[in-house]
């Protein structure tokens, strides 16, 4: 049985105590029942490999991991090899416990293992652990164990993973060259502004009047070098505004609607949501999880409020009598090729099928679309620079040809 370990105020004085409990709501029944109201209240870790790593370095803080992709696909991949090769379900956790790289992620296992010895599903014990196993995973997992196929399903798991990892390295290389390029341009503005321009704002010192385009560039150049508080606060404040506003359903909705109109941008966050939703869907429903269900998870995982309304009014529309295609097509999100090939998978019983190719599809538009961005956006940020600079040096030798006309 587990332990929890809570903290409550006990006399005026806070005290810290550990209990054993089947799960966290006996835990607070338990407290409940002697009038004890618990401050915090979280699951203490059992004994396994890793207890006796932190008893050696007992000196030492060791922190909470954070649970990666890769952990779950190592996790999801040997899990299924070992359970095609007939061992034992509570040897296979052991093993994964034991040889996990990741600390917290083998205590989680090890505490999985427990609660299965003790007689729970294993996808009951995984949905205690939601921050190593979303809902998606678990979902899985229960459909595996009623059909008696855990392994084909964590196979499916782990492919699944890995193909949503590769997609997330793909809009992250359309992102970071981009970002780099444009660092290095906004660095050498900066560095001109503050080290390059002030010198030249010594030598046009009661001079004539200086020309438009070296006026500007002095007051840029002063506002850099003094008031350059202001402009930090102003970055600062509409980061904060949107962040605010995307933590409100309202803003997220307005956000997300109007991230997929953007020029360039806009069609590869369209195709990386398409790509996700089709092959989330279609390895829920190849592992026999019904379809409303899949839809449900679906909208919980797509990461654009956008796609999610549209597959939340879907499936309204199909709890209607409706099928899948029409509701999809109307939501003006999804491609017509797309909703015409789900309404003919749908109609010839093969809709998990023709999901996966629409993903295997989508997968090779990000690889063009990201090939596209970055070939589309360097020329352009080196434009950007060179004009920006250009104009820079242009505006501070006006003042000297003028002198020198004077002449």
């Amino acid at each position: 049985m587990p332990s929890f370990t809570y903290k409550a105020r006990i006399k005026g004085k806070i005290q810290q105590n550990t209990i054993e409990a089947e799960d966290e709501k006996s835990a607070y029944a338990w407290l409940e029942k002697r009038r004890i109201k618990p401050l915090s209240i979280k699951i203490k870790l059992g004994k396994n490999p890793f207890a006796r790593g932190k008893r050696f370095f007992a000196g030492i803080k060791i922190t909470e991991q954070k649970i990666t992709q890769k952990d779950l696909v190592i996790f999801s991949r040997t899990f299924s090899t070992m359970m095609s090769a007939g061992l034992p379900l509570i040897q296979c956790l052991d093993i994964l416990g034991s040889h996990a790289e990741n600390r917290t992620f083998g205590e989680i296992i090890f505490n999985i293992k427990k609660r299965v010895e003790g007689g729970e599903n294993l996808s009951d014990a995984m949905k205690k652990y939601p921050q190593a196993f979303d809902s998606f995973y678990c979902n899985l997992i229960e459909s595996g164990e009623v059909a008696g196929a855990l392994d084909t399903i964590a196979s499916r798991l782990a492919l699944y993973l890995e193909k949503a990892a590769a997609l997330k390295k793909k809009v992250k290389s359309a992102v970071v060259y981009p970002a780099c390029i444009l660092t290095v341009a906004v660095g050498v503005i900066v560095f001109l502004m503050i080290f390059v321009i002030p010198a030249f704002a010594t030598m046009f010192e009661g001079g004539d009047r200086l020309p438009g385009p070296t006026a500007i560039v002095m007051a840029v150049s002063d506002a850099f070098r003094t008031k350059w508080h202001y402009m930090l606060g102003t970055l600062y404040g509409g980061y904060f505004f949107l962040n605010r506003m995307y933590a409100t359903n309202r803003g997220r909705i307005i956000i997300d609607k109007y991230s997929l109109k953007l020029p360039v941008v806009g069609p590869l966050i369209q195709k990386v949501s398409i790509a996700k939703f089709t092959r989330t869907l279609s390895t829920l429903l190849s592992s026999g999880v019904p379809l409303i269900e899949g839809l449900e998870i679906c909208a919980r995982t797509s990461g654009n409020k956008t796609v999610e309304l549209a597959v939340m009014q879907t499936i309204e529309a199909i709890k209607g009598g409706e099928n899948i295609a029409g509701p999809l097509a109307r939501a003006d999100v999804f491609p017509p090729m797309v909703t015409q090939m789900i309404d003919v998978g749908e109609r010839s019983g093969s809709l998990d099928a023709m999901l996966a190719k629409i993903a295997d599809f989508y997968d090779e538009e990000v690889d063009a679309a990201v090939g596209g961005l970055t070939a589309l956006l360097e020329p352009a940020l080196m434009v950007f620079l060179g004009i920006v600079v250009g104009f820079i040096v242009i505006a501070m030798y006006l003042p000297i040809f003028k002198m020198g006309g004077n002449i």
